[in-house]
Order: C-alpha cells, then structure tokens, then sequence
C-alpha cells in the first residue's frame, strides 16, 4: 500500500468519464495503443497511449466507457503525446479495463 494522501491532495485529481471513439496499434510501438477519448463540449477529444497490447486489441475498446485521470502532464510518446491517463485494476500483473454505465455523460466528474 501506498502512503497516505490527504482529502485535498486526492481533490488534485481531474477524474473524468471519456469514451473510446477510436483506436489503433502504432506501428513505432510492440506494446502501445493509441486511442483517441471523447470527453464531451467542456474538455473535447483527446489522444491516449496504454501499455496494453499484450492483453487488449482496438476493438475492445471502442465504443467503451471508462474513467481518466485528464489533468496529467502530458506524456511524450513516439512521435506523440498521450493527453492523459485511464484508469484500470492490475490482476495477477496484468491490467484490467473497467468500462462504466454507457448511459453516464461524456466528461463527467468522478468523485
């Protein structure tokens, strides 16, 4: 377990359900897929990069709901940069997507 964070250090935290409009296997990359994530008018569509395909194809993802961290530093990868981060469970060392209810609004808060 990690160290403790306070109540106003988690609040740092943009937490946001986005959805999956897009999604492919660069071809720079053995391990990454490159997805781009509609969070709605407020923040718009953005591009992201997991460590995922090993475990995950485009197709897996697209048209899914999920929650990302949006207010991150964005992060150069290859000859591009992911604007953010999704949120997913590690089982057995290995990532697990956790889509949300479909019916949730893009770019809403999660808290």
């Amino acid at each position: 377990m990690k160290s403790e964070i306070s109540y106003d250090q988690f609040g740092e935290l943009d937490l946001r359900v986005g959805e999956v409009v897009a999604a492919s296997l660069p071809d720079w990359s053995e391990k990454l897929v490159r997805y781009e994530v509609d969070f709605g008018e407020e923040i718009g569509k953005r591009v992201m990069f997991s460590g995922i395909r090993e475990w995950y194809g485009p197709g897996e993802l697209i048209g899914k709901k999920y929650v990302f961290v949006v207010n991150m530093k964005y992060k150069k990868m290859g000859p591009e940069e992911s604007q953010g981060m999704m949120m997913m469970a590690e089982q057995e060392g290995r990532p697990v997507l956790m889509p949300v209810d479909g019916r949730i609004v893009n770019g809403s808060v999660v808290r």
